[in-house]
C-alpha cells in the first residue's frame, strides 16, 4: 500500500513538472515578437537584410524587424546613435571612427568580403600602371573610405599620387562621361552599370584584401536583447546562404531590385561579385583602423573595443 501512495506521489510529480514545463513552452511560443529597427541606406551590398525580411527570417525566429529608409550611411549611423533604431549597416570606416570616438555601438557581424569597389575608366584612358594615376582626377565617395584609402595607399607607394574627387555612384559616373573626371572608384551596382555602358575596371586588386560593410547595433540594445540580436544574426546567416547559392537567381534579383531600385541587368551582372558572411576579418579591420589613425581621423585603434562581447566566439574571437 504504502508503495502504491509513493508510486501515486510520484506520478503526480512528473505531470506537475510536466505541466510546468508545458507552461514555460506555450509561454516562449506566445512571447511578443522581439521589435528590431534598421535604418539603413538602400544598396545591393545590403542585400542580405532584405532576403532575410522578404523571406520570412527574421519573422520564423520571433522578431519583428522594421527597415527605415536613410539617405546615407552616415544618416543611419546616427539614428542609431540617437537612440531612433537599434541597427544599421555600413563601411566598417564608419564603423571604426564612430566607436573610436566613443559612439554607442558596437560591431556584431561582417556584411561580406572582401571590398568591391574597383577603378574604372574609359576604354582609351591612358591609365593602366599605378604611375600612371599621377596627377589625374579620380571620383570617390570620401578619403576615408576603404576602396579609397586602399588605392591611394597604393597609388602614393608607387608614385602615383591623384587628386580626389569627392563624389561617388551616378554623380562619378556622370563626371566620368562629361570628362570631368579621369576615372571612378566605383562599387556595386555602380561597376556593373559603368562596365555595361562600355567603361573598364583598372587595377582591380587594390582593396581586393580589405574587408567590406559591418553590421553594428546600438550598445544600449545589445545589453538587454542579446538574444534576440543572436537570431537576427543567424537569420542573416540563412539569407547569406541563400544569395551564396545563386545570387543572379530570380527571387534573389528581384529582391534587390524591389528594395534597392537598381537596374535588373547591372545586378545580375555583378551580383556574384558580393561574397556575403557573417564572420568578422578582424586583421583587415585592425588594419583600417590603423590607417584612419594616420589620416588622424581616429585618435587611436580601437583593437576589441570594436565588437561586441556578446558575440564573441558566434561573429568574431574564435
Amino acid at each position: 500500500m504504502k508503495k502504491a501512495v509513493k508510486f501515486a506521489a510520484a506520478l503526480s510529480a512528473v505531470a506537475a513538472i510536466s505541466i510546468g514545463i508545458s507552461g514555460v513552452a506555450t509561454a516562449k511560443k506566445d512571447e511578443a515578437p522581439a521589435r528590431i529597427v534598421v535604418s539603413d541606406a538602400k544598396t545591393t551590398h545590403h542585400l542580405n537584410l532584405y532576403v532575410a525580411q522578404d523571406l520570412g527570417y527574421f519573422k520564423k525566429r520571433n522578431l519583428d524587424v522594421s527597415i527605415v529608409e536613410a539617405k546615407e550611411l552616415s544618416a543611419a549611423r546616427d539614428a542609431v546613435v540617437s537612440g531612433q533604431a537599434d541597427v544599421f549597416w555600413s563601411c566598417p570606416t564608419v564603423a571604426i571612427a564612430a566607436v573610436a570616438n566613443g559612439a554607442p555601438i558596437k560591431v556584431i557581424s561582417q556584411v561580406k568580403t572582401p571590398c568591391t569597389s574597383v577603378l574604372v575608366v574609359k576604354q582609351d584612358s591612358p591609365i593602366k600602371t599605378w604611375k600612371d594615376l599621377k596627377g589625374k582626377h579620380i571620383a570617390g565617395i570620401s578619403p576615408t573610405c576603404e576602396a579609397v584609402i586602399a588605392y591611394e595607399k597604393k597609388a602614393r607607394e608607387n608614385g602615383g599620387e591623384y587628386i580626389l574627387e569627392k563624389l561617388a555612384g551616378g554623380p562619378a559616373i556622370a563626371a566620368l562621361e562629361a570628362g570631368k573626371v579621369d576615372g571612378a572608384i566605383l562599387e556595386e551596382p555602380h561597376v556593373s552599370i559603368a562596365e555595361l555602358k562600355g567603361y573598364k575596371v583598372v587595377l582591380r586588386d587594390a582593396a581586393s584584401n580589405v574587408p567590406c560593410r559591418t553590421i553594428n547595433a546600438r550598445t544600449g540594445y545589445l545589453k538587454e536583447n542579446s538574444e534576440a540580436l543572436k537570431r537576427f544574426i543567424e537569420a542573416i546567416k540563412e539569407a547569406n546562404a541563400f544569395i551564396l547559392k545563386d545570387p543572379s537567381g530570380k527571387q534573389v534579383v528581384e529582391i534587390a531590385k524591389k528594395y534597392t531600385g537598381a537596374p535588373e541587368n547591372a545586378i545580375k551582372h555583378g551580383n556574384g561579385r558580393l561574397k556575403f558572411t557573417t564572420v568578422i576579418q578582424e586583421k583587415g579591420l585592425s588594419a583600417l583602423a590603423d590607417e584612419l589613425v594616420s589620416l588622424k581621423n581616429i585618435k587611436e585603434n580601437p583593437g576589441t573595443r570594436l565588437y561586441a562581447a556578446e558575440f564573441k566566439g558566434i561573429t568574431w574571437g574564435k
